[in-house]
């Protein structure tokens, strides 16, 4: 058994009892001496002393216990990486205080949740009021990435500017659909003096790494040819798109150089879809083939998540696409691309909804699924989604699986394949979702999580009803 060390908090129990360190010993038949020595932290409490304090004062010996400092230490720390409190704090420092101010640490987490619960209660009050950029909360201070998500849901996920000299480059570079990589490995020489070096040193690492003073971009050797064309891609649209995306970025970052730095790479990645999709061509591929996806990838040699994410892009002035919304989410619920070239509210509180199709293709890997959904404002949308898989290094090695989601609103569901055998004018065939349950106004859904925030809840001892938290 681990020793444990308790002296504070033997201490405090001391004092709340109003005993003296004599009496306290002598209710422990010990000396005061080693009770002292106890106290302050110089001798570890016994089996014998806990059994005694159990006897005496009839409290748990889990008060003492190792997993009560564990859970309290993760707590502390879940508190402390809130880029919002400033100083980081490491986890010794933590430690100390949870083994001899235990009292403070459970204050700071209780502080910190209501802190919290303060923080999603104006979010959600300000999304109902229609607050913030896209009818999103802006209460509390945005996160980088989550700034740039902003810029590009402002800019409906299409800059015309990068579009337009994709196709340019495209022609110019005489490149053909699906097979990119080589072209632009010719041009990224050529024009720039760039040669590409394929590692095996990097695998698991790194997918691309450029040396500017050797003029060399290195690439790790585990990327398939479309994942290889992307890298080149991007790189081409730091060197010759610099000004533009200088420019754009500054206007996402207002002088934040995290949100400067994401939002390059953000469109340099966006250029990159486009030069390997080129607007025109791939608008016109995906009206001929009613937006089948794996026909496009296979048609573009790209990933089933790249065109998705294309897809969600296709919204230039005079000749749009179908608006669709793009959703990247793994199996514990995070969100961690989204793109929307129109009105869907992704919530930031709350988390999403489970009755979402995007969760239910973890259970069926690799096969697409269909729903129509429906959020409580009546509003329906048709969803596709699918899990990707992306297998890093060999046998034991952790990948990345995601679930791909692509939505549109119902009313451009025809011009989908996937809408095939779906009755699209039948309003109760849509399975009723909501943008989480913390913000969800759905009184009657038995997969509630949490109760809605900022409403009364109607709680009845006399009965047990199948939908959880009914509010007033």
């Amino acid at each position: 058994m681990k020793k444990v060390f308790a002296g504070v908090r033997l201490k405090r129990l001391r004092e709340e009892r109003g005993l003296t360190q004599l009496a306290l010993a002598q209710a422990l038949e010990v000396s005061p001496s080693y009770l002292n020595q106890i106290e302050k932290n110089l001798r570890p409490l016994t089996v014998q002393v806990l059994l005694k304090i159990n006897a005496v004062f009839g409290v748990d010996v889990q008060l003492f216990s190792e997993g009560d400092e564990a859970r309290m230490v993760a707590d502390l720390r879940e508190v402390f990486a809130d880029p919002a409190n400033g100083d980081s704090v490491s986890v010794s420092e933590i430690r100390e205080v949870v083994e001899n101010m235990p009292a403070l640490g459970r204050a700071v987490v209780a502080l910190h949740r209501r802190y919290r619960n303060a923080l999603e209660r104006a979010d959600a009050m300000a999304g109902e009021l229609g607050l913030g950029s896209g009818g999103e909360a802006t209460f509390r201070a945005l996160m980088p990435h989550e700034q740039v998500r902003d810029f590009f849901y402002a800019h409906h996920n299409h800059f015309s500017e990068l579009d337009e000299a994709a196709e340019r480059i495209f022609e110019t570079a005489d490149l053909k659909v699906g097979q990119v990589a080589e072209g632009l490995a010719r041009r990224l020489d050529r024009r720039h003096g760039v040669r590409i070096q394929l590692s095996n040193d990097m695998a698991g690492q790194a997918q691309r790494r450029y040396d500017p003073k050797e003029r060399r971009l290195h690439l790790s050797a585990l990327l398939d040819p479309g994942q290889r064309a992307f890298q080149i891609a991007t790189q081409i649209g730091f060197l010759e798109m610099e000004e533009a995306i200088g420019r754009l970025a500054e206007e996402a970052a207002a002088g934040a150089a995290e949100v400067h730095a994401l939002a390059r790479i953000g469109l340099a990645n966006h250029f990159a879809a486009a030069l390997l999709m080129p607007y025109r061509t791939f608008l016109d591929a995906a009206e001929a083939e009613r937006y089948d996806i794996d026909r496009l990838a296979r048609r573009f040699g790209v990933g089933f998540e790249s065109v998705c994410h294309r897809l969600s892009s296709l919204q230039r002035p005079g000749a749009p696409g179908v608006p669709f919304f793009f959703v990247r989410v793994d199996r514990a619920g995070n969100i961690s691309k989204r793109q929307s070239a129109t009105d869907f509210h992704f919530s930031r509180v709350g988390g999403t909804c489970p009755l979402w199709n995007v969760y239910e293709a973890f259970a069926q890997p690799g096969r697409i699924l269909t729903q129509t959904a429906q959020m409580p404002d009546g509003r329906t949308y048709l969803w596709i989604a699918r899990t990707v898989n992306d297998a890093v290094g060999g046998y034991g090695d952790i990948g990345k699986t995601f679930s791909i989601g692509l939505g549109c609103d119902i009313r451009h569901a025809s011009r989908l394949v996937y809408s095939k055998g779906l009755d699209l004018g039948d309003p109760s065939a849509a399975t009723p979702i909501g943008a989480g349950c913390k913000v969800c106004e759905r009184s009657n859904c038995p997969q509630r999580a949490f109760p809605p925030i900022g409403k009364p809840l109607a709680i009845d001892e006399r009965m047990h009803g199948f939908v959880p938290y009914n509010a007033v």
